[in-house]
């Protein structure tokens, strides 16, 4: 029997570009092994203009991204969260989350070089390479054993489950 796909949640507060960024790799790289989405606290309400403009250049779909709430996910059910950066880390997250194990990765945020587009594309690249990298891992390990990827994350939670057993 097959393992159903882990569910990860990417968080940064306003879901519109580095959480996208990882949203749209893993759900590229990682089908059928993994299942990808995206939320902020604070959504912008639009993904960044270069966000989809490296996505697109790199053969990544962009169809079906957009900035939304964490409060839309709660149907998601993640088997993980992950704060892409240092703000969504230290928010407090909503009651439906309570339960789900939290990982921290604190990327740069590419979209705020301003002093030129080629730095800021390299920025893109950079942070691209990255998530990809973390995604192969994850694919390696889950394709190997399932048990191997769960204790990966685990060594990496920022927060573990607080749901009361009550």
């Amino acid at each position: 029997m097959s393992q159903p796909p882990v569910r990860i949640l990417f968080l940064c507060t306003h879901n519109r570009c580095r959480s996208i960024l990882a949203e749209a790799l893993t759900r590229h790289h990682g089908h059928p092994l993994l299942i990808s989405a995206s939320a902020g606290s604070q959504p912008e309400g639009k993904v960044h203009p270069d966000t989809l403009a490296q996505l697109s250049a790199y053969g990544v779909a962009v169809d079906g991204l957009r900035s939304k709430s964490w409060h839309d996910m709660a149907d998601f059910k993640p088997d993980y969260s992950i704060a892409v950066c240092e703000q969504a880390a230290g928010e407090s997250c909503p009651a439906w989350m309570e339960s789900t194990p939290m990982i921290h990765w604190a990327l740069p945020d590419p979209s705020k070089i301003a002093d030129s587009a080629e730095h800021r594309q390299q920025a893109f690249r950079e942070v691209m390479a990255t998530i990809e990298a973390r995604i192969q891992n994850w694919l390696q390990l889950l394709k190997d054993d399932v048990a191997s990827f769960h204790n990966h994350m685990n060594t990496q939670l920022a927060r573990r489950n607080t749901q009361s057993l009550n």
